[in-house]
C-alpha cells in the first residue's frame, strides 16, 4: 500500500494550479502510455485522454474554440457564414448540428440525447440525410439560427476556429508531453478539426519528421480521396462508430488534407475487439471511435518500424454507448459477436 502511495505521489498533474470554471478545465489532458499494446509490438503507443475533459470528450476543445471566436471576433472573417457578421452577446443562443459530443461540449445514441437535455439543451432530432440534402442537420441548424435574435450557428464542420483550437492546444500539449520525440500521429475525423489542427502543429514543430495519418471507419470516403490524390470519393460499407467518417472534405480538414502522409480504413471488427482489449489490459473504458484510433496507432507504428512512437486521440468514454457496445443482443445483431475474443466476452454483460 505504501509503495502505491509513493508511486502516486510522483505522478505529475495536468495543471499546476486551480482553473477558472468549465472553460479553464478544458484541455491539458494526460497522454497515456498504452503499456501492454506497446510491449506487444515493440513500439510506444500513446493515447491523449480527451475523455477527461469536463464534458467528457475531445469535442470540448472545439466547442470552447468556436464560442470564444464568436464572442471575441464574430464571424466577419468567415465568408461562408450566411448570417451578417456579429459577435454573440451574453444570453445569446448557440445552435449546432451534431451527432452528440460537440453538442454536449457546447451545452454545458439515446444516452447522448438524454445527457444533452439534462444539460439544458433544446434537442431537435432530425432524419439522417446526405449533406447535399437541404434537410441535412447542418443546414437545418443554420436555418434555425437565422430565425433567432442574438444567436450563432457554430458550424463545427466548416468553421476553422475548430481546427485552430487544436492547433493552439492539443498539438502543443502532445509535443510537450512527448518532449518533441514523436514519429507519428493518427486519428479518425468527423469535422476534421482535431486531425487538421493537431497535425499541422506537430508537422510544423517537427520540421516534417512527425508523420500525420488519417484513420477511417468503413463507409467514409476520405481514405479513397487521400489515397487517390484527391480524385476519388468512394464509399463502401457502413460503420457502427459515431461522429467519425465523412462524405466530403470539410473546410477544417481542407486546411491540412494535402499535407497528410496517408490514410487507411479500420474494420469495425478490429475496433470492437479493441474496445474490449483496452478495458481488459489497460483498464480504459472507451468508445468505439477511441478504439478505432488505437487500432490505427498500432498499425501505423508497425508500418513505421520497431521503436517508433505514435500518438492518437482517446475521444470519449464508453458510458455514452454502453447499452450497445456491451450488449450481447446488439453485438449479434451487427454480426460482431465473433469479433470479440473468447476470453473477453465476459465483459458483454448486457442482454
Amino acid at each position: 500500500m505504501f509503495a502505491g502511495l509513493r508511486t502516486t505521489a510522483r505522478r505529475g498533474f495536468a495543471t499546476a494550479s486551480t482553473v477558472s470554471g468549465f472553460p479553464g478545465a478544458v484541455g491539458n489532458t494526460p497522454l497515456i502510455y498504452l503499456k501492454t499494446l506497446s510491449e506487444q509490438i515493440g513500439s510506444k503507443i500513446y493515447g491523449k485522454a480527451e475523455f477527461q475533459n469536463p464534458g467528457g470528450s475531445v469535442k470540448d476543445r472545439a466547442a470552447l474554440g468556436v464560442v470564444r471566436n464568436a464572442e471575441e471576433k464574430g464571424f466577419d472573417s468567415m465568408p461562408f457564414y450566411p448570417i451578417r457578421p456579429h459577435r454573440i452577446k451574453p444570453g445569446g443562443t448557440v445552435v449546432e448540428g451534431t451527432a452528440g459530443n460537440t453538442g454536449i461540449g457546447l451545452a454545458h445514441s439515446q444516452e447522448k440525447i438524454d445527457l444533452l437535455r439534462m444539460l439544458g439543451a433544446d434537442v431537435r432530432p432530425v432524419p439522417a440525410v446526405a449533406y447535399d440534402n437541404p434537410l441535412n442537420y447542418n443546414h437545418q441548424a443554420r436555418d434555425y439560427a437565422l430565425t433567432l435574435e442574438n444567436a450563432i450557428w457554430t458550424d463545427q464542420f466548416d468553421n476553422t476556429a475548430n481546427a485552430y483550437a487544436h492547433y493552439t492546444s492539443t498539438g502543443p500539449e502532445i509535443w510537450e508531453q512527448t518532449q518533441g520525440d514523436l514519429d507519428g500521429f493518427i486519428c479518425a475525423t468527423g469535422t476534421g478539426g482535431t486531425l487538421a489542427g493537431t497535425g499541422k502543429y506537430l508537422k510544423e514543430k517537427s520540421g516534417g519528421k512527425t508523420q500525420i495519418w488519417l484513420a477511417d471507419p468503413p463507409g467514409s470516403v476520405l481514405t479513397s480521396h487521400i489515397q487517390s490524390g484527391g480524385k476519388l470519393f468512394e464509399r463502401t460499407g457502413s460503420s457502427i462508430t459515431e461522429g467519425i467518417g465523412q462524405g466530403r472534405v470539410t473546410q477544417n480538414l481542407g486546411t491540412f488534407v494535402n499535407e497528410l502522409s496517408g490514410a487507411f480504413t479500420v474494420p469495425d471488427e478490429k475496433s470492437m475487439a479493441m474496445v474490449y482489449e483496452l478495458l481488459h489490459t489497460e483498464g480504459l473504458y472507451l468508445g468505439a471511435s477511441s478504439a478505432l484510433n488505437v487500432v490505427a496507432a498500432v498499425e501505423l507504428a508497425q508500418r513505421l518500424g520497431k521503436g517508433s512512437k505514435v500518438a492518437t486521440i482517446l475521444c470519449d468514454g464508453a458510458y455514452r454507448y454502453q447499452s450497445r457496445l456491451f450488449s450481447k443482443v446488439w453485438l449479434k445483431s451487427k454480426g460482431l459477436d465473433d469479433a470479440i475474443p473468447a476470453h473477453l466476452r465476459k465483459y458483454a454483460v448486457l442482454d
